[in-house]
């Protein structure tokens, strides 16, 4: 006859397909750890929205200020153009690109960080 010390318990371990779809569901239903996990995502988006825009407003939007406090580079031409006209119709596009590509980069860094948050097997 055995004891009860004697006995061994076994548990089937669930697979890694039902953690991710516990996490999914966590998100799904609104729990308080789904609700969690979306608060870091948007909060970590919103950073990097911020971060873009501080970006963008030190770039480009100094350019107006620049030219109100140094007036002599409105008198200054690059082959014949203007330079105020050359900064903001040439030097604005490959700014623009560089902070999409930033932005986009990142974006997609936090993205699948979060997937693999939410897809990591628990132990």
């Amino acid at each position: 006859m055995t004891t009860p010390s004697d006995r061994v318990r076994v548990q089937r371990r669930r697979s890694a397909a039902a953690d991710v779809a516990a996490m999914s569901q966590e998100i799904d239903s609104q729990s308080m750890l789904g609700e969690a996990l979306l608060r870091s995502l948007m909060r970590a988006q919103l950073r990097l929205a911020a971060v873009v825009l501080a970006l963008l407003a030190m770039t480009l939007g100094s350019l107006p200020l620049l030219f109100d406090v140094v007036p002599q580079i409105r008198r200054l031409h690059v082959f014949g153009i203007p330079l105020p006209w050359l900064l903001l119709g040439v030097l604005v596009y490959p700014v623009l690109l560089g902070l999409g590509w930033f932005y986009v980069r990142y974006a997609e860094r936090i993205d699948a960080g979060f997937v693999r948050l939410v897809d990591r097997p628990e132990k």
